[in-house]
């Protein structure tokens, strides 16, 4: 029975958003140099940036201000909020959908699945992006690192839960490019794809998802094998 016959086995993908269906690393990478740059320290380039994304804005501001000699905790609650700032006024200035992802999405939909994304950025950052690059539309719902409140990003099993819950339930995966993600698709009890095109810090052998993809072409053969 060709695959086109075969009932798809998911009704619900969850994904998340930097690093697994956006190249967002230039405008983080940028807000992340702003905030440096009023620290008085030297700016970092996108490769260095990369494997601090996916834990949140925070985060990742406390690792590039470790990379360039760290940080006093007084001084790092006026960086936060600079960073915020540049980066809510840039964000979608050098953004863009990784290859493949748009038809992806579109062969999911005309299989009647519902998308989802489920990120660890502010949830009005997120929309905003998402908005501004006209893909807002294509997502039954979005959840960010604060919809579930603090405590509650992944990962944290909760916004996977709330996902699916707002979903209405069905046999649900997710995609992602980081340990949060793999990490909170376990806890909710789902099965977890890790794009290797993603912001990685290391191999993507070692986050432990049920699969990995090199391209978006493979994503859909590779639901359908688990």
């Amino acid at each position: 029975m060709t695959d086109s016959l075969v009932p798809f086995p998911f009704q619900l993908v969850g994904f998340d958003l930097d690093g697994t269906l956006l190249d967002t690393s230039a405008d983080l990478t940028g807000a992340v140099n702003h905030a440096l740059a009023l620290a008085g320290r030297p700016a970092l380039d996108i490769a260095a940036v990369r494997p601090m994304i996916g834990g949140g804005a925070k985060r990742m501001l406390e690792h590039g201000l470790a990379a360039t000699g760290g940080c006093e905790a007084d001084e790092m609650a006026h960086l936060y909020r600079a960073l915020l700032d540049h980066y809510e006024a840039n964000i979608s200035a050098g953004s863009l959908p990784f290859p493949g992802m748009i038809e992806t999405l579109d062969a999911l939909d005309a299989m009647g699945v519902k998308i989802a994304v489920c990120t660890n950025k502010f949830e009005h950052l997120a929309d905003k992006l998402l908005t501004e690059l006209g893909l807002r539309d294509r997502f039954f719902t979005l959840i960010g690192g604060d919809t579930m409140g603090k405590g509650n990003a992944k990962p944290s099993a909760a916004p996977i839960h709330e996902m699916i819950r707002r979903g209405g339930g069905g046999r649900t995966a997710f995609v992602g490019d980081s340990i949060y993600d793999v990490m909170a698709a376990k806890n909710a009890g789902v099965p977890s794809i890790v794009v290797r095109f993603g912001f990685l810090g290391g191999p993507a052998e070692d986050l432990g998802a049920d699969a990995i993809i090199d391209r978006y072409e493979d994503l859909i053969p590779t639901l359908r094998a688990l």
